[in-house]
């Protein structure tokens, strides 16, 4: 019954689930040790061509494989028990005799002793030792081989006892696959398993491609099939039932016992059981006798001659072709001729689409698509495919989109969480992190392939309903393309004795990248659709005592389109920037700080698209966020550990420099103080945001990491489709807080879509990553994401997980109840404070006195700061420093404009706003001030829109600045001092007496005279004078003489009327006016 099938589920759903397969668990028994019993004329002829160490290294070495075993050899057999007594042997491998005691009364004798441990004998070959050998009882040992002079014998013993040591964990827990040999001759098989193995270590060392970096690819070679050798009937029909769901094949001579009896057709009796259990089972029959391959043509299998003397090619061809080594041939099953052939499993999605639908049928009736699979140890999804039918479909097309489907969803699946190597020939475009280089890929590097590991560990990927949760698509260039490039150039000395950012920047910028590196740059270029993130990933950042977020640059360079090479140019000088900042005067005073030193630094980059879209010119993603899974100073019902989150429309730089985010615990989203009331909303919420300027021209090497961020008034992005996303409108009229745009009202970022209507489950990822995250790390954790909520229809929402990092933990942290401190027995008191604890060898107090702050003087108090500064370094003590606004703001109206080498000598910072018990009478109240002015000048649209707009543009510098205030300056500025109205007659070409009216409205003349333009026209009125003249004040201060603004106008029209009437209508206008003014 279809709807009873088991993948019926699956095609429905397409929610694909892969276990994988531990290779690192694979092969966990080895030999490492092994004693060698023989003479000393054995081990002449063992070792006449050099030692059987070197030997057997080299085979190892020519294969690609790694443990190559030690030999230990022992010429007696007391020498042999001492041996075994004092060391960790693992396999014993005897020759037929020594001292006259044959190697199966040695064998009954160490058995005795050690039962479990692994005894071979080696002989060479004759007619007297096989005749010898059918009377021994072989029971006591595991397997007898022919010496024949090749050192690959060796080979074939090892890897043939550890396939029997780790079968169970391997086969039967793993699903690896195995191959049945069936052979009693001694001669045949010793010769046959060193071929097997060889052209199986050659074929999976060619399959193991799909491995994403060197240590994957090895520990795919674990995967590799094992070898089962049976020698009798009972023996092959043992293995075949217990691993039959496990065989790629079997291969198998035509006589050998059955029932202890030798059977000459036995070959053909297991056929006939194998073929009953598994119709399309590869079966290669082998017999010296030449009239057996008619019998195996009738069988419809493969057969080869014992005496052949092209035996191994011909088995090398018959594992290729029909053990699933080689290529996937696509075939026409009518005429048996190639179609398409896939190489990869890259290929194999592509070619499923294309193929016949008959050819389809046939290699899925085939289970040709899992034995492929299966021989690249790609069990994951083997698995899946093993047992379909096209019985379980609806039709070809579905069977057809199940497989692309499945294939599609694995690539994804085993790119995660891991560093793949970049290749510039073939890149993937499914990989999220791939690294160009072999050295290190850094401290911030190192933590999005974790994060990486961790989505694919819990399953978060798509755990969230219409929600993708990754990283962004990351490639790393490692630390050793910085060393090169530093070595290659000779920029060490420049770098570590100028003190000149500027001149170390245009050392780095003018020396050229690695060849290889530019070739693969202009790849990934081509790969990415959108612009890129340039940061850097130093092996010390983020790591948990030393943090060194922030400390080095990180530039975002625009895609140009149809311009590859100008990208090109971009993205290296924007590389070589991030590697001149680490010789920057600030990150040398960091290091100089945290005890480092600066030339053991090694840089890696990491390159990430940029998550957001693009709007007219400029590129920022819809959410930027940066979350902490500790909260210091929760309010009730939040508790610490529900951690916190700041949001920000545009790029994460507004948090980063303290802008005015949304914060809220992700268990209480709706709980949000800064919305609590539409006055905290229109003051508390973000006013402007950066964006990146995607102009080529906005784009040049500079110290200053932001040359191309724009720094972007809200209002001008109102129309963009991503704005309603985030945006609520406040109704002016009502005095309330509406969710969405609406016409009239002022636009506020509230996120409320988001947090209040569930949009998208934001607050539940965020507070399941921070929980998860911080029990994996075993520490608080911070994190940083931007989410691309404007997304086609049917696609899902992209949340990227952009950085993680530990919090920098205080070992002497305090648990205080901050009500039983008296205030006035502080010095300094918060209710804003990043953690708490104790910390000593503080000496002096720097502060900057607020009685005497002007904010207009913020760079030249940078500056005062650096002198005391240098003083302390010079001293080595440290202080506390105070001072009004935000420490380091790029904006000198929002706070001292201080980098780390001017204050690294502070211990505890201190933003103290100023004299914040008198500040709060300075506040602006716009709200206040735009009522007071509705009731003087009612129903003025106009007037009164243009003095809200620049309120709120100058709120924040006008609250640093309290002598604003004490000046009236607000109250100065948005009302006339003189409003004219007066009357113009005039005559009109026809005699006629005409009047209108004139207005003049003049602004302020402190500082000069009123100076602004006129306007002649129908819809002039006394309000759109007002907001003319308002605005006027403005634009004659940018020409920084000292004028005052003033508009004036008429409801004339000048629209058909002739020149003379105009010129009688301008006589009369100026007349009147003059008579006023």
């Amino acid at each position: 019954n279809l709807k009873m099938s088991k993948y019926r589920q699956l095609i429905e759903s397409k929610k694909y689930t892969f276990v994988d397969t531990s290779f690192d668990q694979l092969m966990k028994r080895r030999i490492y040790k092994v004693l060698l019993v023989c003479n000393t004329y054995d081990a002449f002829m063992l070792e006449e061509d050099g030692r059987i160490d070197e030997r057997i290294f080299n085979e190892y070495f020519s294969l690609n494989l790694r443990y190559p075993p030690v030999f230990i050899q022992a010429h007696s057999v007391l020498q042999a028990f001492k041996i075994l007594e004092d060391d960790a042997i693992d396999l014993i491998i005897t020759m037929l005799t020594v001292e006259d005691i044959n190697a199966f009364k040695l064998a009954r004798r160490v058995k005795d002793i050690y039962p479990n441990k692994p005894i071979v004998v080696l002989t060479p070959f004759s007619r007297e030792v096989s005749m010898w050998l059918e009377r021994e009882d072989l029971s006591v040992i595991d397997y007898v081989f022919c010496w024949l002079g090749n050192a690959d014998i060796l080979l074939a013993i090892i890897k043939l006892i550890e396939d029997k040591m780790n079968l169970r964990s391997d086969v039967e827990q793993s699903g690896v696959q195995a191959i049945l040999l069936v052979e009693d001759s001694i001669r045949y098989y010793s010769s046959y398993l060193p071929h097997i193995y060889k052209i199986i270590f050659q074929q999976s060392k060619r399959s193991v491609t799909e491995g994403l970096n060197e240590h994957q690819r090895m520990l795919l070679m674990r995967g590799r099939p094992k070898i089962l050798l049976a020698t009798n009937y009972t023996q092959a029909i043992e293995l075949f039932d217990k691993y039959k769901d496990n065989l790629i094949g079997v291969i198998s001579d035509m006589s050998f016992k059955v029932d202890g009896s030798k059977d000459a057709k036995a070959g053909v009796k297991l056929y006939n059981k194998v073929h009953k259990d598994d119709v399309h089972m590869p079966f290669l029959l082998q017999s010296s006798d030449s009239e057996n391959e008619n019998i195996a043509k009738k069988m419809g299998i493969g057969f080869i001659n014992k005496y052949s003397k092209t035996l191994s090619i011909e088995l090398r061809n018959y594992i290729i072709k029909y053990l699933a080594f080689g290529d996937f041939i696509f075939k026409n099953p009518a005429t048996g001729e190639e179609i398409y052939r896939a190489t990869d499993l890259k290929s194999l999605q592509e070619k499923v689409l294309k193929i016949p639908n008959e050819t389809l049928e046939y290699h899925i009736k085939h289970n040709d698509f899992s034995k492929w699979l299966n021989a690249r140890a790609l069990f994951p999804i083997a698995r899946m495919l093993k047992y379909i039918t096209y019985s379980d479909f609806l039709n070809i097309d579905e069977v057809r989109t199940f497989i692309y489907d499945l294939i599609d969803t694995y690539r994804q699946y085993r790119g995660r969480g891991v560093i793949a190597k970049f290749d510039g020939k073939n890149i993937d475009e499914y990989l999220n992190f791939s690294r160009i280089g072999d050295g290190s890929v850094g401290g911030k590097a190192r933590g999005l392939a974790y994060i990486d590991l961790i989505l694919k560990k819990y399953e978060l990927f798509d755990k969230w309903e219409g929600v993708k949760v990754t990283i962004p698509r990351t490639v790393v260039l490692s630390s050793d393309v910085f060393d090169e490039f530093m070595e290659t150039h000779n920029l060490y000395s420049i770098a570590l004795k100028s003190e000149n950012d500027q001149e170390i920047l245009n050392a780095f910028v003018e020396a050229r990248l690695p060849s290889m590196v530019l070739q693969d740059l202009y790849t990934f270029i081509a790969a990415i659709k959108g612009p890129i993130a340039v940061r850097s990933s130093s092996k010390l950042e983020d790591s948990h005592y030393q943090p060194f977020a922030g400390i080095y640059s990180t530039y975002m360079v625009p895609k140009i389109e149809n311009d590859t090479q100008l990208t090109l140019k971009f993205l290296t000088e924007a590389i070589k920037s991030v590697y001149a900042s680490v010789f920057f005067k600030s990150s040398k005073a960091y290091m100089t700080a945290t005890s480092n030193v600066i030339d053991e630094e090694k840089m890696g980059i990491i390159l990430q698209e940029v998550c957001g879209q693009q709007y007219k010119n400029l590129y920022y993603p819809v959410i930027s966020g940066v979350a902490r899974s500790i909260n210091f100073y929760p309010i009730a019902p939040e508790k610490s550990e529900d951690g916190i989150v700041s949001l920000a429309f545009g790029l994460g730089k507004y948090i980063v420099e303290g802008g005015q985010s949304l914060r809220f615990s992700p268990k209480y989203p709706k709980k949000i103080l800064q919305l609590s009331s539409p006055e905290m909303a229109l003051k508390n919420t973000q006013k402007y945001f950066y964006a990146l300027d995607l102009t080529p021209e906005s784009f040049k090497p500079s110290c200053d990491d932001g040359v191309n961020i724009a720094n972007i008034p809200i209002k001008e992005v109102e129309n963009g489709s991503s704005f309603k996303l985030v945006a609520s409108t406040y109704d002016y009229q009502n005095q309330v807080l509406r969710d969405g745009i609406y016409e009239g009202g002022k636009k506020l970022v509230t996120f409320a879509h988001v947090l209040q209507h569930n949009v998208i489950p934001l607050s539940n990822i965020l507070s399941e990553l921070l929980e998860i995250c911080q029990k994996e790390m075993g520490n608080p954790i911070e994190i940083e994401f931007a989410v691309d909520v404007d997304v086609p229809k049917d696609e899902p929402v992209i949340f990227n997980f952009l950085q993680i990092r530990p919090i920098v933990e205080n070992k002497e942290m305090v648990n205080l109840n901050l009500n039983d401190i008296p205030l006035e027995k502080t010095i300094i008191y918060s209710k804003s404070a990043l953690g708490n604890g104790i910390i000593q060898k503080i000496y002096d107090v720097v502060y900057v006195k607020p009685n005497t702050f002007n904010a207009a003087k913020n760079h030249k108090i940078a500056e005062v700061i650096e002198k005391i500064n240098n003083e302390f370094v010079k001293n080595g003590k440290n202080y506390i420093l105070i001072g009004p606004g935000r420490w380091g703001s790029s904006d000198p109206w929002l706070g001292i404009p201080v980098k780390w080498p001017q204050i690294s000598s502070a211990r505890l910072i201190v933003e103290s706003g100023i004299l914040i018990n008198h500040l709060n009478q300075f506040v602006m109240n716009v709200e206040k001030i735009m009522n007071d002015l509705e009731k003087k000048h009612p129903g003025e649209v106009e007037y009164l829109q243009a003095v809200r707009e620049v309120l709120e543009s100058i709120e924040e510098v006008y609250n640093q600045n309290p002598q604003f205030e004490s000046a009236k300056i607000i109250e100065r500025l948005i009302e006339p001092d003189r409003i004219l109205t007066f009357k113009i007659p005039w005559v009109d070409d026809k005699g006629e007496v005409q009047v209108n009216l004139g207005y003049r409205a003049q602004f302020n003349n402190a500082i000069g005279p009123y100076k602004g333009g006129l306007r002649f026209h129908p819809s002039v009125n006394i309000s759109i004078l007002k907001f003319l003249g308002f605005e006027q004040i403005f634009k004659n201060s940018l020409t920084t003489l000292p004028m005052g603004g003033s508009k004036g106008g008429s409801d004339f029209n000048p629209k058909g009327k002739s020149n003379a009437e105009v010129m009688r209508f301008c006589q009369g206008f100026m007349l009147e006016l003059y008579k006023i003014i």
